[in-house]
């Protein structure tokens, strides 16, 4: 069961987050009482609270960047408990999507949740428009992420620094190349 995020939701994501850096799924600076941290999670605030960042594109200029997300139950009960999991998008563009970021408490996981909660995700509006998803090349979930989103028509498409990157099979052309070009170039894309 998913329900739209919010900054009452603040806290969970939070921790999940911090405990997803703590195992290598997210940038381990996340994890940590830093000023990093604390700028992301400020950010995270604020798109939790308006539905949007605000993004450096480049040369200066700003951007406002839609960044829809969803709490997660692993039934369609969730009895006063709180979510278990989160998933957050990034538009692209205008385009398509991101998801940009997505955490299933360690207690929470085998069983199929992870599967139930992309299953979940990807059943969005967003979600169905969704052609990026990036994963910590050292979390050591990435190769069952990397089965589960086959199964979603994802394809790793390469790898940069610290990302392995996937790609939808229903991503326009011109966008694909321009995905696979910041790959190859190990650029970041807005």
């Amino acid at each position: 069961m998913l329900q739209p995020a919010n900054v009452r939701h603040l806290a969970l994501l939070r921790s999940l987050i911090r405990q997803g850096a703590a195992d290598g799924s997210f940038d381990r600076d996340l994890g940590a009482d830093s000023s990093v941290a604390e700028e992301f999670f400020a950010k995270l605030k604020r798109a939790l609270v308006t539905g949007y960042f605000v993004e450096d594109i480049g040369s200066g200029k700003l951007a406002t960047v839609a960044v829809p997300g969803y709490v997660f139950w692993p039934d369609d009960r969730h009895s006063g408990m709180p979510p278990v999991g989160f998933g957050l998008f990034r538009s692209i563009d205008g385009t398509g999507y991101e998801l940009w970021l997505a955490g299933l408490d360690l207690s929470a996981r085998g069983g199929g949740q992870g599967r139930a909660l992309l299953a979940s995700l990807f059943a969005t509006p967003p979600g169905q428009k969704t052609y990026i998803v990036r994963v910590q090349r050292d979390s050591r979930y990435i190769e069952a992420l990397q089965r589960i989103l086959t199964e979603f028509g994802f394809t790793a498409i390469g790898d940069t620094t610290q990302l392995r990157w996937f790609l939808h099979c229903d991503a326009p052309e011109a966008f694909a190349l321009r995905v696979q070009s910041a790959v190859d170039k190990q650029v970041a894309i807005n």
